[in-house]
């Protein structure tokens, strides 16, 4: 009997040496393993959230394009006051660079006499320019990019803006892009110079 629980103790003994290093090696697994990221832990979004949707209604038809506010705020302040005045009612496309850009925006394209002067001088804004650049490396010159048309100086912009026709990654750093199309680039792309913007307005639900 003694014999049989002798060996009996050193069969326990040695199961336990023997799985002392398999235990340990498994506790140090799991700690390894890295945690599952937490709600708190998700990225976040590398552009600010989009603002305000501007309604343009055209000759050619209708497009919208949604507004930064986050990153160029008073850009879009600006460009939104001139909209709820009814500032861009009445005037005319004044510039088309095929694969390039359409630009409105100047109070002197609702003469169609003065069509040599659209797009330039002193009287081709509101007359209260924004006064600052809000340049931002976020909205690059992709294609239905919105920007603020300017004479040489960004912080002189004022009412005159122009949509993307193509990708132009060389402008970036250049002029303010304010926005992005969101629908009705087919319109934008069948534009004239000469085509009367109708109405432009904040879409409802919108503003913030």
């Amino acid at each position: 009997m003694t014999l049989r629980r002798t060996l009996v103790a050193l069969l326990v003994a040695a199961s336990a040496v023997a799985l002392t290093p398999l235990v340990r090696a498994e506790q140090t697994t799991k700690q390894a393993r890295p945690a599952k990221p937490t709600a708190n832990a998700a990225a976040k979004p590398t552009t600010a959230p989009a603002g305000p949707v501007i309604v343009v209604e055209t000759v050619k038809g209708v497009f919208e394009f949604e507004t930064y506010p986050e990153d160029c705020p008073k850009t879009v302040d600006h460009i939104i006051g001139l909209v709820n005045k009814n500032f861009y009612r009445g005037l005319r496309v004044h510039r088309v660079e095929k694969n390039f850009v359409v630009q409105m925006g100047d109070p002197q394209t609702r003469d169609a006499s003065k069509m040599d002067v659209w797009g330039k001088g002193a009287a081709s804004g509101s007359g209260k320019p924004i006064g600052v650049a809000e340049i931002s490396k976020k909205h690059s010159h992709k294609k239905g990019a919105v920007g603020m048309a300017h004479a040489g100086d960004p912080k002189e912009a004022d009412s005159q803006f122009y949509v993307m026709l193509a990708n132009r990654p060389a402008l970036d750093g250049k002029y303010v892009v304010f926005g992005q199309v969101i629908s009705g680039m087919d319109v934008v792309e069948k534009l004239a110079v000469g085509d009367v913007i109708k109405r432009v307005s904040v879409k409802e639900g919108t503003a913030k």
